[in-house]
């Protein structure tokens, strides 16, 4: 992988997060150190934890006709989502990526195309899903920009 770059998290569209979340403890014997968040604001159920320093996404929407749940229903099964890649500057890797032919697709959370803040750093998404699976780039913060996010966001 390019120099910087690794995968930030692995996020899965899932039916039920707590169901999943009990089938990875109990089949695999990960995710034990855990935890489950509901985001009000995008009506999301999401369990966290790590495998092999990557954070896994249990995402369930809260709504049917949610974004999770839409997913699902088009393609008939639950499955891997999307996967975040960190990069070290988010704009060289979206000017890599468009001059290669890629397209940016508006963030499905934000409804904004291109980079943009987010919780844990600036984020954006393309258009191209090879194998299916949305690309999503982040550039994470620092501790000082964290700290400068939570001071504006108020979190």
């Amino acid at each position: 992988m390019a120099e910087g770059r690794y995968i930030k998290h692995m996020a899965f569209a899932v039916n039920d997060a707590a169901l999943a979340w009990q089938q990875y403890r109990d089949f695999l014997g990960i995710g034990h150190d855990g935890r489950m968040e509901d985001y009000e604001k995008s009506r999301n159920r999401v369990v966290l934890f790590e495998v092999g320093g990557v954070e896994y996404q249990l995402c369930q929407s809260m709504d049917e006709g949610g974004r999770y749940d839409a997913w699902i229903k088009e393609r008939g099964q639950e499955g891997l989502h999307h996967i975040c890649y960190a990069v070290p500057d988010i704009e060289a890797a979206l000017a890599e990526a468009q001059a290669k032919g890629g397209t940016l697709k508006d963030c499905p959370a934000c409804h904004v195309k291109g980079s943009h803040v987010h919780p844990e750093g600036w984020v954006a998404f393309l258009e191209e899903e090879p194998g299916a699976i949305e690309l999503e780039l982040m550039q994470v913060y620092t501790a000082e920009e964290l700290e400068e996010y939570k001071a504006v966001q108020g979190i």
